[in-house]
């Protein structure tokens, strides 16, 4: 699949996720195998008055690459200032323009799901952003405001004509939040109606639902967010079924790496105090379900430290591999 000039090795891509998809994480989704990562939403009147935190979300790493950076927004010249100024780095393949989230303060001040709704402004903003990349643009929206998802396929139609290279789309209205279920058939007729890639998104919680969603909708790729949070994993997983091959389910001790990994990473991006912050509530995605889970969920409510945190990953381990001998 190619999105604009850009080829992708695979159908996956890393949804971006508020807090969790920083520079870390994404090194670590990428050894797991997707295809393109993407960052965290970043502020364009961030960008414009060159706030230091926003800069902070901005860090990438040769090896994470392809990288598609999402930007949000309601003025066309921040926008436009923001995605120059991103391009510019030389380090991002994609810019990514946010046309769905839901969150108020977002919304209030006309940007992420408030632009499917304001049409010339929608307008502006993809024009003006066009204008000055050279490189790829998409944008990810949502149905809109009601469940007919003609909002949809308006904004996505205006998009195509004004360049843009792909579409992202999550099948929940506006007011639905991440309540209720992901309408997939939105993502067929939507399909049905532009020439640029579609990438689906939402209720992917599996391998099998993201071959299932590109089966029933024809969608050139799929997105997963929160499920790659505990298994990295499911974007080789999504690809290996795409191409007719067995599924690689990660063993425990995969599981334990990947765990000390992440502490590395974070520890080495964030530094040791904020990462172990982080990790009180990071370490947990990957141990769902299991047993003893609930002990290892109250050992590190407290770890202040990358070792602390290595040994009660390590004693984790440990008590499980003693279980099953």
């Amino acid at each position: 699949m190619k999105i604009g000039s850009l080829p992708l090795e695979g159908h996956t891509i890393l949804a971006p996720l508020a807090g969790v998809t920083h520079l870390p994480f994404r090194r670590i989704v990428k050894e797991c195998g997707v295809s393109l990562v993407c960052s965290e939403m970043v502020s364009a009147k961030g960008l414009l008055y060159n706030s230091a935190k926003t800069e902070t979300l901005l860090r990438s790493s040769r090896d994470e690459r392809p990288l598609s950076v999402q930007i949000f927004g309601a003025e066309a010249h921040a926008m436009a200032h923001a995605a120059e100024k991103i391009s510019h780095r030389g380090d991002v393949d994609i810019i990514d323009i946010n046309f769905g989230c839901s969150v108020r303060k977002v919304v209030k001040t006309g940007a992420g799901v408030a632009l499917m709704k304001d049409w010339e402004n929608a307008r502006h903003i993809l024009q003006a952003v066009r204008k000055v990349l050279t490189i790829p643009l998409t944008i990810k929206i949502r149905s809109g405001w009601d469940a007919s998802g003609q909002q949809a396929i308006d904004i996505a139609s205006m998009a195509q004509d004004c360049g843009v290279d792909a579409v992202t789309l999550h099948p929940r209205t506006a007011v639905q939040g991440f309540r209720g279920c992901a309408d997939w058939d939105l993502i067929r007729l939507l399909k049905q109606h532009l020439t640029i890639p579609v990438i689906g998104n939402g209720d992917i919680l599996t391998a099998h639902d993201g071959v299932r969603m590109m089966e029933k909708t024809g969608c050139d790729a799929v997105m997963v967010g929160r499920a790659a949070m505990g298994n990295p994993y499911i974007f080789s997983q999504i690809d290996a079924l795409l191409d007719g091959k067995e599924m690689m389910c990660p063993t425990k001790e995969q599981q334990f790496n990947l765990m000390r990994n992440l502490v590395d990473v974070c520890v080495d991006g964030f530094g040791e105090v904020p990462a172990c912050r982080m990790m009180r509530s990071r370490l947990v995605w990957f141990v769902k379900g299991w047993e003893g889970c609930s002990r290892f969920r109250r050992a590190i409510t407290g770890i202040g430290s990358r070792r602390e945190a290595l040994e009660i990953i390590d004693t984790y381990e440990q008590e499980l591999c003693s279980r099953t001998r």
